[in-house]
């Protein structure tokens, strides 16, 4: 980390500004702060002395929206924690963020008004200051980029990069291995729920880089990460249990909400097959590709799956399957009542024809699942309980959810 660049402007900073200043990480980890100020809260003392943002504090700061933040925040004085006034600048790179910056106010000042006139003023440097925490950060510097480049051109089955890779400490014989993607939806702005954010690519796959980096901190099961602008790619020991994959997922879920403001959506994390030459890592990545979408597109396939559970979705992967191909299915789309038909016959094939759990699925009366059948039959004037019947609908069924598929 560049620490005496980031010291020496938050140093200059405090000068230009006349107050007091100290810079976090976004896990509440101090990085710089400023030596000279006429008055110092308990808190700020604390916060200097430990290097952490206590629980309490951190709460209190968190309601009042930072993590969210695109712009300066006010966070009132909260005389209990023994805290002054403080207003919080969310340091941000391309729309991602990298840090807070704490000004606080005075004993004598009664509001934040002062500050944030004087921020303006200073935006040059706190784009700098931003942009020396993105370069420190350990998921942007140069070593771990070019170690991510060689995994990734061996997942892409470079044999070179394979070699390479395969002599790395963390790797070498350390197998069998299985291959991870781990995906997440693109989230909604707070502020613009209907929008989605457009995002720089390259700063998209840093964010990718860092959760999975942080993610698999401690994790011993995972041996190596890198990101991309859409997903991360893993690889892992093979193991049985999926209890480290839970943990890992929900720290990364965690990551990228820190470092987005948004909280994440439909995170999920598709493994391949165990593999015991690193020669296979080019079809192991495709695997857990495959099943990462299924479970996207699927979701009661559950979040962590396993490219065996993705079922007809991995012969789907292979070809251009699509559902307008079925005459039976055509008929059905074309009604006006086809919402109410397609998760009928769907659960009905799913679950080899058990109408009460289909019944209590979709919240109606058994009679009204018989009632739905019986209006296919009359449709498509055939039954769609016989074998052929249901096998051209179940896979145009599921023809139609793969056609709704993220692009990793």
């Amino acid at each position: 980390m560049r620490n005496q660049e980031i010291e020496d402007l938050v140093e200059q900073l405090a000068l230009e500004l006349g107050r007091g200043l100290s810079l976090e990480d976004l896990d509440g980890l101090l990085l710089a702060y400023s030596a000279n100020q006429s008055h110092a809260d308990r808190v700020r003392v604390n916060f200097l002395l430990s290097k952490r943002v206590p629980a309490d504090v951190s709460s209190w700061q968190l309601s009042h929206g930072i993590a969210a933040a695109v712009r300066p925040v006010v966070v009132p004085a909260n005389a209990e924690l023994g805290m002054l006034g403080r207003v919080c600048v969310p340091l941000l790179v391309r729309g991602f963020r990298v840090g807070y910056l704490w000004v606080q106010q005075d004993v004598q000042e009664q509001s934040a008004t002062a500050i944030l006139a004087q921020l303006p003023q200073v935006r040059d440097s706190l784009d700098l200051l931003a942009t020396l925490l993105l370069d420190s950060n350990t998921a942007e510097s140069s070593q771990r980029r070019a170690r991510e480049q060689q995994f990734l051109a061996a997942a892409d089955g470079d044999r070179h990069a394979v070699d390479i890779v395969g002599e790395w400490p963390e790797v070498r014989q350390r197998g069998p291995w299985q291959a991870a993607t781990v995906y997440a939806s693109p989230g909604m702005p707070l502020d613009r729920p209907k929008q989605r954010p457009v995002r720089d690519p390259l700063a998209a796959a840093l964010v990718h880089r860092s959760a999975g980096l942080q993610a698999t901190v401690g994790i011993d099961t995972a041996l190596f990460t890198a990101g991309l602008g859409s997903h991360t790619v893993m690889l892992l020991r093979s193991t049985q249990g999926r209890t480290a994959h839970a943990a890992v997922l929900g720290r990364y879920a965690s990551e990228l909400a820190k470092r987005t403001g948004e909280p994440a959506s439909n995170v999920v994390m598709g493994i391949s097959e165990p593999f015991a030459s690193l020669r296979a890592l080019a079809a192991a990545y495709r695997e857990s590709r495959i099943a990462a979408q299924a479970a996207v597109v699927d979701p009661v396939l559950g979040e962590i799956l396993d490219v065996r559970g993705a079922g007809v979705y991995e012969v789907l992967a292979g070809g251009s399957a699509d559902p307008e191909d079925s005459v039976y299915y055509r008929l059905i789309r074309g009604r006006p009542d086809a919402d109410e038909l397609f998760p009928v016959l769907e659960l009905l094939y799913d679950n080899d024809g058990a109408v009460a759990g289909i019944a209590e699925r979709l919240h109606l009366h058994r009679s009204t699942v018989y009632n739905r059948i019986s209006r296919v039959r009359g449709i498509i004037g055939a039954d769609p309980l016989a074998g052929r019947v249901r096998l051209e609908l179940h896979l145009a069924l599921k023809a139609a959810r793969w056609a709704g598929r993220p692009r990793i």
